[in-house]
């Protein structure tokens, strides 16, 4: 794993050293990386994602907490117009140093979510990731009494609370026609 210290997820540990108890906060907003959402919402990608970082040196490596705040845009499922949805989520991720880690494996601890520093170096993308995603909603709704399209038309219901269409039961749709029949009154009866 070769990261790029240009990135702006990609963070220089360097100033902390290996001293625990090290700490250095601080904020930056960087442009969102491609797919950072679901089919459904998503934070489009160059939008502005705001980080509020603490980096903590501690035995094992570099304690990672902070916050994402970011503005999602997806389709409300009910009626598919435009929904705004804010994301304000915290995280907290343990990246650890690389003699750390080659001794977890060296024991058997077969750890697939951990996260390793990259010599100094630390990517928070899949850190943003596993943050965000799971925070946007799995159907978002315009609002919470939305009632959608006409399932006849397509028609947006909130635009016309009184919409509706005359609907018949088609196990009566053969008599419907009867209806309109004049009845035969000269009828010869035997």
């Amino acid at each position: 794993m070769h990261l790029d210290p240009r990135s702006p997820l990609v963070l220089d540990t360097r100033e902390l050293g290996r001293r625990p108890g090290a700490m250095a906060s601080f904020s930056r907003t960087i442009e969102a990386p491609d797919d950072l959402g679901t089919e459904v919402i998503r934070v489009p990608a160059g939008a502005p994602v705001h980080l509020d970082l603490r980096l903590e040196s501690v035995m094992e490596g570099v304690l990672v907490s902070g916050s994402v705040t970011a503005q999602a845009v997806g389709a409300c499922v009910r009626c598919l117009e435009e929904v705004l949805v804010p994301v304000d989520v915290s995280f907290q991720e343990l990246f650890a140093y690389t003699d750390r880690v080659v001794h977890a494996d060296e024991v058997g601890d077969d750890d697939d979510d951990r996260h390793e520093l990259d010599g100094d170096l630390l990517d928070l993308d899949p850190v943003l990731r596993d943050a965000v995603v799971p925070a946007l909603p799995f159907q978002p709704v315009c609002r919470a009494d939305c009632p959608g399209l006409c399932s006849e038309c397509g028609a947006l219901l909130a635009d016309d609370p009184t919409h509706h269409h005359e609907v018949q039961d088609p196990r009566w749709a053969a008599l419907a026609g009867l209806a309109g029949a004049p009845a035969d009154t000269d009828e010869k009866r035997n």
